[in-house]
């Protein structure tokens, strides 16, 4: 009998906190190169990009502080939960990310990290920093346009009625 593909998106772990704290300026998705017991740890739905960083060393993008936790049954082939990981990009968009992130202000950071077709893939993004006023204006920005889709919808119910 043959096995199913998994077919879809299955998301893991995501990185609001990215989204507040940096302006994201291009996303890129990325595979990742996995022992086993860390694809198995992941298939359970654990995992943390909190901390979560995109380094270039020697033309290759390796991913560093993301927390996978150790599997359960796992034995002595168990990973350890914080260790780098090496992305696979292509050569010309390592390229272009070192190129970029050199400039001041701009970093690398995953925002989330999921299986696609069965595959572990994680989205990164090159980022600049936000100060503390523009996150004050995005937060802001978000709480009026939930309250102008609050009056319309209001709005909507009383003409049904």
């Amino acid at each position: 009998m043959a096995k199913e593909k998994n077919t879809g998106r299955k998301l893991i772990a995501q990185n609001k906190k990215a989204r507040h704290d940096y302006t994201i300026i291009d996303t890129y998705e990325c595979g990742l190169v996995l022992t086993g017991t860390e694809v198995k740890s992941l298939r359970q739905g654990r995992a943390s990009l909190v901390d979560g960083f995109v380094q270039i060393d020697g033309n290759e993008a390796w991913l560093h502080n993301v927390h996978v936790p150790e599997y359960a049954q796992g034995t002595w082939t168990n990973h350890s939960a914080r260790r780098k990981r090496k992305l696979l990009m292509h050569r010309h968009e390592i390229d272009k990310l070192e190129s970029k992130s050199q400039e001041t202000g701009h970093t690398i950071v995953p925002l989330s990290l999921y299986f696609k077709d069965g595959r572990a893939k994680v989205e990164i993004a090159l980022a600049k920093g936000k100060k503390e006023y523009d996150k004050r204006q995005t937060l802001r920005e978000k709480q009026d346009r939930r309250e102008a889709e609050r009056v319309i919808s209001a709005v909507k119910r009383r003409e049904r009625a």
